[in-house]
């Protein structure tokens, strides 16, 4: 029942119960990027979804608009969103639009398609989540061809709502706990650049 239908169900019901339960949280994160970095809030980046499919991502701002690497442009404020993850707040709309999953491979800019080998691109065959195993094993820190290894072992597998549960809570722990929101020696994760290495 979860493979076919319950999947969708539950990121509808429990996305829509999330935005309620946060809003107050969401409009204060606002407030303080409107007051740290200005307008606009919203980040907005198109993603390849499912079968690589664009889509428009949300997400609250965390960089300083201008020249410069995402270290130069990384304001404080930015750097505690990202720690905790409160900048991917705003997906929980993609979610609601059925254009991502509470779980499921995170979505990467459409520049990345032509990098993936082809056991790499067995992600695009589910919808992008906002948590997944590479999350879980650790976020940012996990480095590409693991954590696209990762997403191609979550996409194969059957959907099983007590692995989907198990992988929002460990990726809330992590994210509550600030670790894994940058590679190491970066301020966030460096672009993918690989030549199909697996």
């Amino acid at each position: 029942m979860y493979r076919r239908f319950g999947k969708r169900g539950f990121d509808l019901l429990a996305a829509a119960l999330l935005i309620a339960a946060l809003a107050p949280a969401m409009v204060a994160v606002a407030l303080v990027v409107r007051v740290a970095l200005g307008r606009p809030v919203m980040f907005r980046q198109l993603r390849a979804g499912r079968h690589g499919v664009a889509f428009t991502v949300l997400k609250f701002r965390t960089l300083r608009d201008g020249p410069g690497d995402d270290a130069a442009r990384m304001t404080r404020a930015g750097r505690v969103l990202r720690a905790l993850a409160l900048d991917e707040w705003p997906q929980l709309v993609n979610v609601l639009r059925g254009e991502m999953s509470l779980v499921g491979p995170r979505p990467l800019p459409l520049d990345y398609l032509p990098h993936y080998s082809q056991r790499q691109a067995l992600r695009l065959a589910v919808r992008p989540g906002l948590a997944g195993l590479a999350q879980a094993a650790g976020r940012n820190a996990v480095p590409w061809d693991a954590r696209l290894e990762l997403d191609a072992r979550y996409a194969e597998a059957p959907p099983r709502l007590a692995r989907d549960l198990l992988l929002l809570l460990h990726c809330a722990a992590l994210a509550a706990g600030g670790r894994g929101a940058s590679a190491p020696g970066h301020a966030t994760m460096p672009a993918l650049k690989n030549e199909k290495s697996i």
